[in-house]
Order: structure tokens, then C-alpha cells, then sequence
């Protein structure tokens, strides 16, 4: 009787926990309670963002080579409908300065492979010892 019950309850168990590993993960944060009401607003926001990254020396500069004035800029800035200024906005977030790094990783390989070629050429040993 007592093989049985602890077979049963360990059958139990090991079902339990298989569902409890089904179950996704989900993951909460913290939400503000102030209330968002007018669209106005979020596009005041999103323009506020996007002015501010065109203020920036090397973003006018580049404007400037390709031949747009400031006044051209905030005239086509201010043709947009509101999802298209929070689109925009949003993609600003996802800009990396200066890439994603994936060239100082290519450089810094092709270095490491050339210090070993040298070493394997010119019969050098390098031995580590504590």
C-alpha cells in the first residue's frame, strides 16, 4: 500500500512539473498611471525626439551635403500625418552610432590570424605557465 500511494504521488509530481514547464513565461513591468488622452500630445513627444537628433552637428552636416535646408527639413518634417512621425520616431530608437560592431570583430580576427600565421613562420612558442 504504501509502494503505491508513493508511486501515485510521485507520478503526480512528475506531472505537475511537466505542465509547469509548459506554462510560458511572461514577464510584467511597471506602467505609469498617468492617462494618455490626446494623439496631440504623442506627436508634440515624438517631434521633440526627432528634433532632437536633427540638431545634432553630424546629421545637419549630412543634410547639408545632400542638399536640404533647415526650412526644407521642418517643412517636410511637418507634412507628415501622426503614425508616420511616431514610426519615424520609434526607428530613431533603433539607430546604432556607428554600426553594430560587426567590423571591429572582422579586423580584430583577421589580426589574431596574422600574429598566428607569423608565429607558425617563424617557429616562435607561446607557452603559458603559472
Amino acid at each position: 500500500m504504501k509502494k503505491t500511494f508513493t508511486r501515485l504521488v510521485a507520478g503526480y509530481l512528475v506531472l505537475a512539473i511537466c505542465v509547469m514547464g509548459m506554462v510560458p513565461r511572461v514577464y510584467a513591468g511597471m506602467v505609469s498611471s498617468e492617462i494618455l488622452t490626446s494623439h496631440q500630445a504623442d506627436r508634440v513627444t515624438d517631434l521633440a525626439k526627432i528634433q532632437k537628433v536633427m540638431e545634432t552637428k553630424i546629421i545637419k552636416e549630412r543634410l547639408k551635403e545632400l542638399g536640404f535646408t533647415q526650412k526644407e527639413v521642418q517643412a517636410r518634417l511637418d507634412r507628415l500625418n501622426d503614425q508616420q512621425i511616431h514610426h519615424f520616431a520609434l526607428k530613431i530608437d533603433d539607430l546604432r552610432v556607428g554600426g553594430n560592431g560587426f567590423e571591429v570583430l572582422v579586423v580584430l580576427l583577421l589580426i589574431g590570424i596574422f600574429v598566428g600565421v607569423w608565429f607558425y613562420v617563424t617557429g616562435h612558442r607561446v607557452t603559458v605557465t603559472k
